[in-house]
């Protein structure tokens, strides 16, 4: 089940991330976080407008979803929004990613967004196929961009557009 996120459940996602940080190049993050950390990003999505959902499996949430600002707010940028998606460990592969990304382009074309990006290493082809499945063609790579495991990443780009008729401006 998909469902918005509460504070409660940011234990669980706080344990998600930091598992990802921990073991991929996902997040091109060293150290771990804390549940302060998440507690603030939580309220920043929130206060913004952007929806944090979870899926619940039988022992909890099981992986989460969100967007937010492309390019620090830009006005320019008004109509992108970036995604993140990350599920635990033993419910990978489960069509669980594919829900929670799923479950964002509504949220995405009720806020007038037109594209969705995605921040993806190079290196982890299942998740450029996944997203590519989803919809998202790749855009840009970026080379050795991030250090992450003593080792230089790139970074692809990927994005999907949503249908946006906005009136012309004045």
């Amino acid at each position: 089940m998909i469902r918005m996120a509460t504070e409660a459940d940011l234990p669980q996602i706080l344990t998600i991330f930091n598992e990802v940080v921990a073991t991929s190049t996902a997040i091109y993050r060293n150290d771990p976080t804390t549940l302060e950390e998440r507690a603030l990003w939580f309220s920043a999505r929130h206060a913004a407008g952007f929806p944090v959902l979870v899926a619940d499996g039988l022992d909890g949430v099981v992986g989460y979803s969100s967007f937010g600002d492309f390019r620090g707010a830009y006005p320019g940028y008004r109509h992108t929004v970036e995604h993140t998606v990350h599920v635990r460990a033993d419910s990978r592969g489960r069509g669980v990613g594919a829900e929670l990304v799923q479950a964002l382009f509504p949220h995405a074309e009720a806020m007038e967004m037109h594209v969705m990006i995605g921040a993806i290493d190079a290196a982890n082809e299942g998740s450029l196929r996944f997203h590519e499945r989803l919809g998202f063609r790749r855009v840009g790579l970026l080379k050795e961009v991030g250090r992450k495991f003593g080792r230089w990443l790139d970074l692809v780009f990927v994005q999907k557009t949503f249908p946006l008729i906005l009136p012309p401006a004045p």
